[in-house]
């Protein structure tokens, strides 16, 4: 019988991190509101264990409207102090307020997020053979995150950029023989 691999990062420990690795991450994300969605959230991470986004992740659906770009673009203070009054989410003004800010800037994007963000796909990434060889920041994660910064986005340095990109399928950061890698290499499909 063969051993199944796996990347380290998601560990054993917890069935909900197991399975976003196994059935999420790195699997193609289109559309403009789940984009964004992956965007705030990866925003929200910053500092913070992806676990506990995991975790909240339905609080952050419920309070966000489902992540809905008009929605949230049109959010007032009001909706500020309702979200630093939820405690199902992570209650920090200045990610709260990026992703009010960043749905403003995404809805006035030229083709839209996912077509912005997907121009920075790399499908010819070296496959990693452990995970001391996937990076935290790389030359399109930086462009990526300079595009963004240009438009007006906030909270999307390069390092958040790149675990955008890992998480979307714009990379295939699974490792070398990982069950949720495909045989083929560049960027996943979706199963």
């Amino acid at each position: 019988m063969t051993e199944l691999i796996r990347c380290t990062w998601p560990g054993l420990a917890d069935p909900l991190y197991t399975a976003y690795h196994d059935e999420e991450w790195g699997r193609p994300v289109h559309g403009d509101d789940k984009v964004f969605e992956r965007v705030a959230l990866e925003a929200f991470q910053s500092g913070l264990s992806w676990l506990t986004i995991l975790r909240k992740r339905e609080n952050f659906r419920a309070a966000f409207d489902g992540f809905a770009i008009p929605k949230v673009a049109a959010y007032t203070e009001k909706d500020v102090e309702r979200l630093l009054g939820d405690a199902g989410i992570v209650r920090n003004r200045a990610k709260v307020e990026a992703v009010i800010n960043n749905a403003r800037v995404a809805l006035d994007l030229p083709g839209g997020l996912s077509e912005l963000v997907w121009r920075h796909a790399d499908p010819g990434a070296p496959t990693p053979r452990t995970m001391a060889d996937v990076p935290a920041v790389t030359p399109g994660s930086k462009a990526l995150a300079k595009e963004l910064k240009r438009h007006g986005f906030r909270f999307v340095g390069p390092t958040t950029a790149y675990a955008l990109m890992q998480a979307i399928g714009l990379v295939n950061d699974h490792i070398e023989g990982c069950l949720a890698r495909p045989p083929a290499t560049g960027v996943l499909s979706g199963r």
